[in-house]
């Protein structure tokens, strides 16, 4: 998946648990339950699976489930939502491409798995 340039400028994460799926699919921003944050390692591993998503065709669900915020020391930079059904992600922000906002990732890769385990681990019990 590509991330937006300013991804080098993050040094936090939220781990977003989005509490109405079906608004994300006119949303204009990443709405939801803040449920971690994530800080140094935590980010770059993240950042890395994130960007090591292999491609997949959309389906047609985008109810998603989980998203992050990003943030420099200064800024937010950029959000994004993703679609564990269909395949989709969607990515505000600022310096976000327009040909960048829409993207597909394949959810049944192990980078895909390992993403969707790390975001329900970080879930309060």
């Amino acid at each position: 998946m590509l991330l937006p340039l300013t991804h080098v400028k993050t040094d936090l994460l939220e781990v977003v648990r989005i509490t109405d799926p079906a608004g994300h699919l006119t949303s204009e921003d990443l709405a939801g339950d803040a449920v971690a944050i994530w800080e140094r390692d935590q980010v770059q591993q993240t950042l890395t699976l994130i960007a090591d998503l292999p491609g997949s065709e959309m389906y047609r669900c985008f109810l998603p489930g989980w998203g992050i915020r990003a943030h420099s020391s200064t800024d937010p930079l950029f959000e994004i939502a993703f679609c564990f059904r269909c395949h989709g992600a969607r990515i505000w922000g600022p310096d976000v491409p327009t040909e960048q906002q829409d993207q597909t990732f394949d959810a049944a890769s192990p980078t895909a798995r390992e993403l969707l385990c790390r975001f329900r681990s970080s879930t309060p019990t």
